[in-house]
């Protein structure tokens, strides 16, 4: 696909629309009873999907050497480095999450979206926040939404509340969902070991200490996110998850049988296949800004189907709300200047969830706006 078919939208386009009287409800039981799709689902004819789209050759990387603290990290180092350095993906296996974890983790979102509309919207996303339940942000925005429904909650790795996750699922929905919470605290916890192991990697990759950014994870204030993309009886029309870069810092996503993963590289929409055997990993905005740009935060969207649901699960990480992002003084000389002014990761995270709809250009938007709102 050619790059203008991923321009972003205007800017007001951005701005989240808070102010409409009467919210669509986003009940795919009801809409798939529709003959076409609604028009606020609908994208502009050179941007829509494409649904057949070339597979990616995305590196695998086996960890199961490096987390045996052996010295044989070369092949996965050098396979990463030029992973990040082109679109920012790989694959990684052999990471040690245990496979009844990561099956306990897809029952229990299976059974949260599909409890009655009602029930989910007891934990209700409010506008400005980042955690709760989702359905198409229908109640943020007006046009070009996704075909999916959410459940994001947070994960702070804090030995001060070390049941974090657990007691969100018990305060927002009642003690019955207590396994739901244990399910879920297990898993955020795996996901931020895994990630700052990949931490390491990434650090001796860029020529700092593999500590380094290890460090500046630990007490990582992160966010984990439940998938759901219901069949859509109109795929050609809209998305799962429109085009756009993560904010974060690192992505961890395990993906169920269904295809839908896609990523722009060398002018061209390219598919990611489910792997049930491993996660996918991506690097995000944040990082981008860690590493001084030089490993790239990549476009990314997701497609839907008129045939099968699609479940995903991701793990954002983010580190410590009021932890300056800026890079180590390694990644700095004259012949590469700083590209993006100190920011906290807060800072960020209300830009992206008060002021701009994440796309491809977010970090650069991001400090255009910082440059008139400095650090508190």
């Amino acid at each position: 696909m050619a790059a203008s078919c991923v321009i972003t939208s205007p800017e007001e386009e951005h701005t989240p629309k808070l102010d409409l009287v009467t919210p669509l409800v986003f009940n795919p039981s009801m809409l798939n009873l529709q003959a076409t799709i609604p028009n606020q689902f609908i994208w502009p004819d050179d941007e829509k999907p494409c649904l057949e789209a070339p597979e990616l050759d995305v590196p695998l990387i086996d960890l199961q050497n490096f987390l045996a603290h052996s010295h044989s990290t070369l092949d996965a180092s050098r396979l990463i480095s030029e992973a990040c350095y082109k679109h920012g993906f790989f694959l990684v296996v052999n990471h040690v999450i245990s496979e009844q974890l990561i099956s306990d983790a897809h029952e229990y979102m299976s059974r949260f979206f599909d409890m009655p509309l009602s029930e989910k919207q007891r934990i209700q996303r409010k506008a400005g926040e980042s955690c709760g339940y989702a359905s198409s942000f229908t109640g943020r925005f007006s046009t070009k939404l996704p075909w999916k429904e959410t459940l994001s909650f947070q994960f702070c790795d804090d030995k001060s509340r070390p049941k974090n996750v657990q007691d969100y699922f018990c305060d927002a929905l009642g003690h019955e969902f207590e396994p739901f919470g244990k399910v879920y605290q297990e898993y955020c916890e795996a996901m931020s070991s895994l990630s700052l192991k990949i931490m390491e990697l990434l650090g001796i990759n860029l020529g700092v200490s593999g500590d380094y950014f290890k460090s500046f994870f630990e007490e990582n204030d992160s966010i984990m996110r439940l998938n759901y993309y219901p069949p859509c009886q109109k795929p050609d029309l809209t998305f799962g998850t429109g085009p756009h870069c993560d904010p974060t810092s690192l992505t961890i996503l395990h993906q169920d049988h269904v295809h839908g993963l896609q990523v722009f590289v060398d002018n061209q929409w390219r598919s990611i296949s489910p792997n049930p055997k491993a996660f996918v990993v991506n690097i995000g905005d944040t990082f981008m800004a860690l590493s001084n740009n030089r490993y790239k935060s990549c476009l990314h969207r997701a497609v839907v189907n008129s045939k099968s649901e699609r479940k995903s699960l991701a793990f954002f990480l983010c580190p410590k709300k009021d932890r300056v992002v800026k890079p180590p003084r390694e990644l700095l000389d004259g012949n590469t200047p700083r590209r993006y002014p100190d920011f906290t990761w807060s800072m960020l995270l209300e830009f992206t969830q008060k002021h701009y709809r994440a796309d491809m250009n977010t970090l650069q938007a991001f400090t255009d706006w910082l440059s008139n709102k400095p650090i508190q």
